[in-house]
């Protein structure tokens, strides 16, 4: 069971407050998933979800109107096979109660929709989180937090995802809108932005879960980047060494150490002895101690020795 079907179950069996709540939350729900359908002369109110607990919430949604309520079951072939829960609403004088009361018809023609909502639906904290989550509920999504942070309700209407997304912001989020094909897409990325959402809706588990999730994840990750500091670190002084090493390996086939200085000739030996170990490690050697800065520079005094031996010119190598 995916992290988002996860939520839903959760949503769904949140108990609402009060009329206002369920008013809300169903007028997100008939926006995002909702089907207005003409039979015999009348209208009906379709529903289709993939999530039994989500069909069962709205099956008792509509109830609370009318007892002219069905439920059927259809598979989805183009779904891997999964089961589509129908829910119908087929009392067409209770349909146009369900309809003016969220907001979403306001004349009887039924054609005259309305997808932006006004705020004398969302009277409150608790209605304006009633209605995300139930827009939520009828076509939205998150990814699983262990893969990607990637929050988003589709919808297929600009002037509704711009609403829903003001107010998704209203809570001091950062919801933004892209189109996908012919579709709207209200989306979060940001970790804590999602764990925020979660909490609006009502998903207190799922915020456990997703922050465990999280804190497991950033500290792989952090684990991960010092690991690959540490390598990057140790082949940086290795190939430096290997390349310090071919330097006094030239000197001494040629001209031989001795001609060295005594302070390069003390590092040339030591950096034969201990071929990886740090500049600072070399200087903690030597007595007195010298510092990673001055072994550095000795080392460059090395570096351009041989490559005035390889015949490379620098005007500024010296001795």
């Amino acid at each position: 069971m995916s992290f988002s079907t996860d939520v839903k179950n959760e949503l769904a069996r949140i108990q609402v407050g009060d009329d206002i709540e369920l008013i809300a939350e169903l007028a997100g729900l008939v926006r995002m998933c909702g089907t207005i359908v003409f039979n015999s002369g009348d209208i009906q109110l379709h529903f289709v979800t993939e999530n039994a607990s989500i069909a069962r919430r709205i099956f008792t949604f509509l109830k609370s109107y009318s007892a002219d309520v069905e439920a059927s079951i259809s598979r989805n072939l183009q779904l891997k096979k999964r089961s589509n829960y129908n829910i119908m609403l087929l009392d067409g004088p209770a349909v146009r109660e369900v309809l003016f009361d969220t907001d979403f018809m306001t004349s009887e023609n039924v054609f005259d929709r309305k997808y932006e909502i006004d705020d004398k639906i969302l009277r409150g904290n608790g209605a304006r989180r009633a209605y995300i989550r139930g827009s939520f509920l009828g076509a939205g999504s998150i990814s699983n937090p262990d893969k990607a942070y990637h929050a988003e309700l589709v919808t297929n209407g600009y002037d509704h995802a711009v609403n829903l997304s003001d107010i998704i912001n209203s809570f001091a989020l950062n919801s933004k809108i892209v189109q996908r094909k012919d579709n709207y897409v209200v989306y979060i990325k940001e970790a804590e932005q999602i764990s925020d959402l979660l909490a609006i809706m009502g998903a207190n588990k799922a915020i456990f879960e997703f922050e465990n999730i999280r804190v497991v994840k950033d500290v792989r990750n952090n684990i991960n980047r010092i690991v690959n500091c540490e390598t990057a670190n140790i082949n940086k002084t290795i190939n430096a060494a290997l390349s310090q090493l071919d330097d006094i390996k030239l000197i001494e086939d040629t001209i031989g150490l001795e001609q060295l200085p005594e302070n390069l000739q003390e590092i040339a030996v030591l950096r034969k002895e201990h071929s990886v170990a740090s500049l600072k490690e070399l200087g903690d050697m030597l007595d007195p101690k010298v510092s990673k800065s001055g072994i550095n520079h000795r080392l460059k005094k090395i570096n351009k020795i041989a490559d005035k031996l390889r015949g490379v010119n620098d005007e500024r190598s010296n001795c």
